[in-house]
């Protein structure tokens, strides 16, 4: 089955170009600024649209009403398919810090259905347990533990899903939890975290090589009594190593900080999460698991404003912000699917506009406004240019 999209702003590896794309059986097919026909074809116009690859989101709690934490299979679909519609067309499912009983449910889950053609799960993230108790944020506190070497063990050794696990690299037995990570193959991120200098430089050396929602939950320059010490964002900023990840929905992060981000890490070491809870992407607070969760002024907040939680935003907000804040609109576009690629090792097949990947794209509008969302072939219902 061929589909072609005709006449947009292509964007490649390469540059932007203005022309065509071919996808056969869910797969790129050709990617040309000559003109294509293939009689059989379903076209899509793009004509005075970008044409980019989707979204890979790294951290995503939920949307649509429902949350990964509930374990289900429906759950896990329908948190899918409302963010498809939005541009993201892969994803990291997240689980915040929860008992042992509901990772190994969602472990369940996530095998079952990553094994279908046309997931577009990447794997299982955990966020959690293993963090500060000073820096929990909206975090359930009662869940929050140091590193219990029999527990993580087990977990890794009963499946091959996880792929990324968030701690605190300042507890005690952090360090061999990060070498565990690394020997299963797993992204160690910092997060929830007063770690100084010293600290994040040893997990790094340990194989942590990520930071969760840069600049929340996390410290900054501050007194220790009379000395001024570096935090975890300064320690961050000093290992080039390390990538970053950033809540861009215009609420955890400011503009300015946005762009300082930008500056230092790069587009090549940032990649934009939504970080998002059950109310968004057509949900409402209803679905949110914690009940100490409200939405006010367009983000996700505990009730007593002590701190702010995961976010309402989509895919596309995030691009709009990061472009509203001063970063070129190819470099948001990378930073919401090519190097989220990369940091999660799925390079070989997404991330990029090319020959021989999966056909996961997005056509946006001028104002970055979702046109037409395409995962692995198939177009996303609600979105049509045709």
């Amino acid at each position: 089955m061929f589909t072609i999209i005709v006449g947009g702003k292509v964007l490649t590896p390469s540059g932007t170009i203005n022309g065509n794309v071919v996808v056969r059986d869910g797969v790129i097919e050709e990617i040309t600024a000559s003109p294509v026909e293939i009689p059989e074809a379903t076209v899509y116009d793009a004509r005075g649209h970008y044409v980019v690859p989707g979204g890979i989101d790294l951290h995503i709690h939920g949307g649509g009403g429902r949350e990964f934490v509930e374990a289900t299979e429906d759950a896990f679909r329908a948190v899918m398919d409302s963010h498809a519609r939005y541009g993201t067309t892969s994803f990291l499912p997240t689980l915040p810090a929860c008992p042992t009983e509901t990772i190994l449910r969602s472990v369940k889950t996530c095998e079952k259905m990553i094994s279908e053609s046309e997931s577009p799960l990447l794997g299982l993230h955990l966020e959690g347990p293993y963090l500060n108790p000073r820096k929990v944020g909206a975090i359930i506190p009662e869940y929050v533990t140091p590193p219990v070497e029999e527990d993580y063990k087990a977990i890794l050794n009963s499946t091959q899903v996880i792929k990324r696990w968030d701690f605190a690299p300042e507890l005690p037995g952090a360090e061999a939890f990060a070498q565990c990570l690394r020997e299963h193959s797993v992204l160690a991120s910092l997060a929830h975290t007063e770690a100084e200098y010293s600290q994040v430089l040893k997990a790094y050396e340990c194989g942590c090589t990520h930071a969760t929602h840069f600049y929340n939950a996390m410290t900054s320059v501050h007194n220790v009594r009379e000395y001024k010490h570096e935090g975890t964002v300064e320690s961050v900023y000093l290992i080039p190593g390390i990538t970053v990840e950033v809540i861009a929905d215009g609420k955890h992060v400011p503009p300015a900080i946005l762009r300082l981000i930008y500056q230092i890490k790069g587009a090549d070491s940032t990649a934009l999460i939504t970080d998002a809870l059950a109310a968004s992407a057509g949900g409402d607070v209803s679905g949110i698991s914690d009940g100490r969760v409200i939405v006010e002024d367009g983000v996700c907040k505990l009730s007593d404003r002590s701190a702010l939680a995961g976010s309402v935003a989509t895919m596309d907000v995030l691009i709009r912000t990061m472009v509203s804040a001063g970063i070129p609109f190819t470099d948001a576009i990378r930073m919401s699917s090519e190097t989220p690629a990369r940091i999660i090792g799925v390079q070989d097949r997404k991330g990029t506009l090319e020959k021989g990947k999966d056909a996961d794209i997005v056509i946006y509008d001028s104002d970055i406004h979702v046109k037409l969302v395409m995962r692995k072939g198939r177009v996303i219902p609600g979105r049509n240019t045709r």
